[in-house]
């Protein structure tokens, strides 16, 4: 069992760290806000090489959400594993199946890139418009997938808090984050144009880095604290 909780820790800090080369060769999903589509073709023209790559390493990193989302069920056993399986299996798992199936969208991204590098007048524009709705696709789904995220994370941290599995401030970073994301994306996709998007966003963003601390630091734990006292 200690084998599994540290392959967790690992897989949470590993999962955190393929977004840093998934970022840089190409997958800005923040920079999507503007759908700049020329800006974005362009990048991708780029160095298309590297773009694929990002493809890659982000079908590895959602096949590895899925992946910790199962040894977690299995390592906190019984009865917690009910909450778990009830409660935060299907929303993580929705989240990692959502993502590859959004894949499909940055290919044809990639696909697009090709075309507008070497076409001009209205079939440019044409293409430029095409590009311009899927990163709009790409920006919805995102906004879809971290609210799934949260709302599996939420039951989660919960969890972690109420039976003192791990330190209890790991479990309230889970919470806030949770939260956080929640009405926050939860505003952003019920009313888009909302007048205090700019405090929506301050409230996104404060979820986002939690989300962050809080898998980096349960990570951490689980990998070299492999303890979850019940």
């Amino acid at each position: 069992m200690i084998i599994l909780i540290r392959l967790c820790g690992f897989l949470f800090l590993f999962i955190m760290f393929l977004n840093i080369p998934m970022g840089v060769f190409g997958k800005r999903v923040v920079e999507i806000d503007n759908y700049d589509s020329d800006a974005w073709l362009q990048n991708v023209n780029k160095n298309p090489k590297k773009y694929k790559l990002s493809i890659l390493l982000a079908l590895i990193e959602h096949a590895l959400v899925i992946t910790l989302t199962i040894i977690l069920f299995i390592v906190f056993g019984p009865p917690n594993n009910i909450i778990l399986g009830i409660l935060w299996v299907p929303f993580r798992m929705g989240e990692g199946l959502a993502q590859i199936y959004d894949e499909k969208n940055y290919w044809r991204l990639f696909n697009i890139a090709r075309q507008h590098s070497v076409t001009n007048g209205t079939e440019k524009k044409s293409l430029s418009d095409s590009s311009r709705k899927i990163l709009q696709t790409i920006k919805h789904r995102y906004i879809f997938v971290g609210l799934l995220w949260a709302s599996g994370t939420l039951p989660f941290s919960i969890l972690l808090v109420t039976y003192e599995l791990v330190p209890l401030f790991i479990g309230w970073l889970g919470i806030v984050a949770s939260i956080s994301l929640s009405f926050g994306n939860g505003i952003e996709i019920v009313k888009p144009n909302f007048k205090v998007k700019p405090y929506v966003n301050f409230l996104t963003a404060i979820g986002g880095l939690g989300a962050i601390l809080f898998e980096v630091i349960l990570g951490g734990w689980l990998l070299f604290y492999p303890h979850i006292t019940p």
